[in-house]
This record gives C-alpha cells, structure tokens and sequence, in this order.
C-alpha cells in the first residue's frame, strides 16, 4: 500500500521496537478493513473533512465512513500494548 503510518507522541517508555509494531498492528488492521480501498477511502475522508456534505458523492461520502469505522479499529489495534497513550495518534499519509 503506498502510505506511511506513522505514532505520533508515543508515551516517553515506549522502546523504538514498541512503535514499530503499534504501526504495524495499526496497519495490518486499516489494510485488513479497506484493503485495496486504503488510499482512495484516506482521501475521501480527507475531502469530507475539508468540505460540505453537498460537494461529495455518494461514493466519496461511503468511502469517508468506512475509512473512520476502520480507523477506529485501527488505533484500538495499535494502541493495544502501548499502556497510557491518551496523548498518541496515528497519523496516515498517501505516498506521493
């Protein structure tokens, strides 16, 4: 898939190798719910963030739902080990 993941303001603990696999978990997971729908679903949700529901299609609005309902479960995954993350996000970017 061509995008980064990266966590951003792990807790201080966490070793290097720790953040390594909370990115991992967290993209298996948003790969394993969108699979090849990764990247279009990131900027659907990425054009529902910056405009009104009118300015989008049906498609795009879809797209942008299932993106966050994967999200979700994503971060869940990937915070998992990681102990008192309340300050940690992940952040997905489209390679390009």
């Amino acid at each position: 898939m061509p995008c980064t993941v990266r966590l951003i303001d792990p807790p201080s603990a966490t070793p290097p190798e720790g953040i390594k696999d909370a990115e991992a978990r967290f993209r298996r997971e948003l790969e394993r719910a969108l699979g090849d729908d990764l990247i279009e679903a990131l900027r659907a949700f990425n054009a529902a963030s910056e405009s009104n529901a009118e300015d989008l299609t049906k498609d795009e609005i879809k797209l942008a739902a299932r993106w966050s309902a994967a999200f979700d479960k994503a971060r869940q995954a990937g915070m998992r080990d990681l102990g008192d993350a309340q300050e940690s996000y992940f952040e997905v970017r489209a390679a390009g």
